[in-house]
């Protein structure tokens, strides 16, 4: 069978930290190249079916903000040794690098949207057959928890989870962090862009949703509105509130909420 990705550019594992690897390939919805960061677990290839979690970065970012910002990579194998998280895959890709921040959705000149929940697994479970062949988990920080709240509840049927930090709830929020009008971000219309929209759209067939935000955060009063619409809506979800701001230093600590939510989420 021909290859789909026939110009995925998968690295050695990085000296020193052999769990990871940089992939770099061209999808449709880029219509360019883009990067990737994969963290596999111990003896992957032995493993089947094995859950991909999609992990997103915020504004200025890309793919390794996760790993030597937020030591991803440590605290993924403390989890796995202790056995408060479960082998899974943990890609994390750049937004594709659009401005200060592509918002990961459609623009007029690339899908940025496509490239997270359509290029990366594909090309992924073209790499890797161990991978579950259909689902994934989404979870990001600020724009990236934005990202993995949006696109989860837009593609329901297609994720197992969604869990998000200190996240940006309304686009027009971003202009606190760039200079960007909101309506950069709505080729696709402003309902597309609506987090609401989607949880109510999809009302009956949501994942699992949890979110977290510092009670110093910029963005406490959004994620707090977040929660009570949600509430009133009847989406269950598990809002979480921890001392903290909008910085790497929190989302370093709240990142094991998410792989641990990922172990809760595949046991049920």
């Amino acid at each position: 069978m021909a290859r789909q990705f026939p110009n995925a550019q998968l690295s050695r594992p990085i000296p020193g930290n052999e769990n990871l690897r940089f992939l770099n390939f061209r999808g449709e919805a880029l219509g360019s190249r883009g990067d990737v960061l994969v963290f596999s677990p111990p003896a992957m290839e032995s493993l089947h079916r094995v859950p991909l979690l999609l992990l997103l970065h915020g504004v200025y970012g890309c793919q390794w903000n996760w790993w030597l910002n937020g030591d991803l990579n440590t605290i993924a194998m403390e989890m796995l040794r202790d056995g408060t998280t479960v082998p899974l895959m943990i890609a994390m890709p750049s937004d594709g690098l659009w401005g200060d921040g592509s918002g990961y959705v459609p623009h007029a000149h690339a899908d940025y949207e496509r490239w997270i929940v359509d290029d990366i697994p594909r090309c992924l479970r073209e790499l890797f057959p161990q991978l579950h062949p259909q689902k994934f988990l989404l979870a990001g920080l600020s724009m990236g928890g934005y990202g993995a709240l949006r696109l989860g509840m837009k593609y329901a049927s297609q994720v197992q989870g969604i869990s998000a930090h200190s996240s940006i709830t309304k686009l027009e929020q971003l202009s606190q962090f760039i200079p960007f009008p909101a309506q950069v971000f709505q080729h696709a219309g402003d309902v597309d862009t609506d987090l609401l929209h989607w949880a109510k759209v999809n009302h009956d067939t949501l994942p699992p949703i949890r979110f977290d935000c510092g009670t110093e955060d910029p963005l406490i009063d959004p994620n707090r509105a977040l929660h009570k619409a949600l509430t009133e809506l009847r989406v269950p979800h598990v809002y979480e509130e921890f001392p903290g701001g909008h910085d790497w230093q929190y989302w370093t600590r709240q990142v094991r909420r998410t792989l641990a939510f990922c172990k809760r989420v595949l046991a049920d």
